[in-house]
C-alpha cells in the first residue's frame, strides 16, 4: 500500500493583466469596465471618471476593440490567457516541491479566488509572480496591493521586477537570434514596451528606467551597436502625455529614412495579447508598410517557451530562497 505524498505548503502564483472571456461586446465590456475603472490604472477622481467610462468609453469602444480579439482568438481562448496557462503548467514539473497556479489581475480566474482555493488546500505562504518584467504602479503595484488586501489569503511575497534577470534577458536574446536565423534580419530591431503617462515616471515610478536597462541588457547580450536599435512606447491612451517616442512615431519615421526592413520585439509582455498580435503584429505592420517599408516583422513574446519556464523557474527558487520561512 502506497501513501500519498503531502500537498505543498508553499506555492508560486504567475500573475498576468486578465481578458475577456470571449471576443464579444458583452464580454469586452465587463473585462475594460473592471480595468479602468481600477484607481491605479486610471488615476482621475471616480466622480469625473466613471460617468465618462460608463457613459461613453465603454458604450463606444466594447464593440470595436470585441472586432480586434475575434482576428488573434484561439481555440482554448485568447492568447494571452492560453499562454499563461500553459506557461503555468510548463513551470509546474520543473519546480515540483511546491504548488504551481496562475491568476488574472482582471477577469477570470480572479487573483483574490485564486489566493483563497490555495489557502483551502493548505498552502501556508504564496509567492506572487506578476508575469511584468519592469516594475510600474499600474501593474506590479496594483497585483501587490489587491493581495494585500485579500481576506483569508496565505502569507504571500510579491516579486516586484526582474527586468535585468539573466535567464530572462538570455531567453528573450535567443528567440531573437531564432527569430533572425528562421526569418531574416531586419535593418533595425525595434523595442517597443507598454505606455505610461509621463506624469506617473514623474512622481517616481520605475517603468522607463527599467524598460531602458532590459534594453541595455538584451542589447548587451546580443552584441548590438547603437545604430542598430532603437526604443519606443506604445498603447497610448486619452490626451495627456505619454512615455515617447511613440512605436508608430518611430516606425513611420524609419520608413521615412529609408529604412526597408524592420523587427519589433516587445520585452514587457511575457505573454502574446491584444497589444502584441493585432496592434503591433497587424496594425504597426501595416502603417509601416503605408509609410514607405517594405517588411515589419514581429518577434513573438516568450510564451510557453522552455527557455521562458527555466528562466522563471530560477529565478522563483531564488525568490523562495531569499524568503526568511524558506523551508519548502
Amino acid at each position: 500500500m502506497t501513501t500519498s505524498a503531502p500537498a505543498p505548503d508553499t506555492a508560486v502564483l504567475l500573475v498576468n493583466l486578465g481578458t475577456p472571456e470571449a471576443p464579444t461586446a458583452q464580454a469586452v465590456k465587463r473585462y475594460l469596465g473592471e480595468f479602468l475603472s481600477d484607481p491605479f490604472v486610471v488615476q482621475i477622481p471616480k466622480l469625473l471618471w466613471w460617468p465618462l467610462l460608463y457613459g461613453v468609453i465603454l458604450p463606444l469602444r466594447s464593440k470595436r476593440v470585441a472586432k480586434k480579439y475575434a482576428q488573434i482568438w484561439m481555440e482554448g481562448g485568447s492568447p494571452l490567457g492560453v499562454h499563461t496557462r500553459r506557461l503555468a503548467a510548463a513551470l509546474q514539473p520543473r519546480l515540483p516541491e511546491v504548488a504551481v497556479a496562475h491568476a488574472m489581475r482582471y477577469g477570470e480566474p480572479a487573483l483574490p479566488a485564486r489566493l483563497r482555493e490555495l489557502r483551502a488546500r493548505g498552502v501556508r505562504r504564496v509567492l506572487v509572480l506578476p508575469l511584468y518584467p519592469q516594475y510600474s504602479s499600474t501593474t506590479t503595484g496594483t497585483v501587490a496591493a489587491l493581495v494585500e488586501a485579500t481576506p483569508s489569503a496565505p502569507a504571500a511575497r510579491v516579486v516586484r521586477e526582474y527586468a535585468t534577470d539573466p535567464g530572462w534577458v538570455a531567453a528573450i536574446a535567443d528567440a531573437i537570434r531564432a527569430h533572425w536565423q528562421a526569418n531574416g534580419r531586419g535593418e533595425r530591431l525595434l523595442f517597443s514596451f507598454h505606455g505610461l503617462p509621463q506624469r506617473l515616471v514623474d512622481a517616481g515610478d520605475p517603468y522607463q528606467a527599467q524598460c531602458e536597462a532590459s534594453t541595455a541588457e538584451i542589447v548587451r547580450a546580443l552584441g548590438l551597436a547603437p545604430e542598430e536599435y532603437l526604443l519606443a512606447y506604445q498603447s497610448r491612451f486619452g490626451r495627456e502625455r505619454w512615455l515617447g517616442p511613440a512605436t508608430d512615431d518611430t516606425l513611420r519615421a524609419l520608413a521615412a529614412e529609408g529604412v526597408r526592413e524592420v523587427d519589433v520585439v516587445c520585452p514587457g509582455f511575457a505573454a502574446d495579447c491584444l497589444e502584441t498580435l493585432e496592434e503591433i503584429a497587424m496594425e504597426n505592420a501595416t502603417l509601416f508598410v503605408e509609410a514607405g517599408g517594405s517588411a515589419m516583422r514581429y518577434i513573438p513574446c516568450l510564451n510557453d517557451a522552455p527557455a521562458h519556464a527555466d528562466a522563471l523557474a530560477a529565478l522563483v527558487r531564488r525568490e523562495l530562497a531569499a524568503w526568511p520561512d524558506a523551508g519548502a
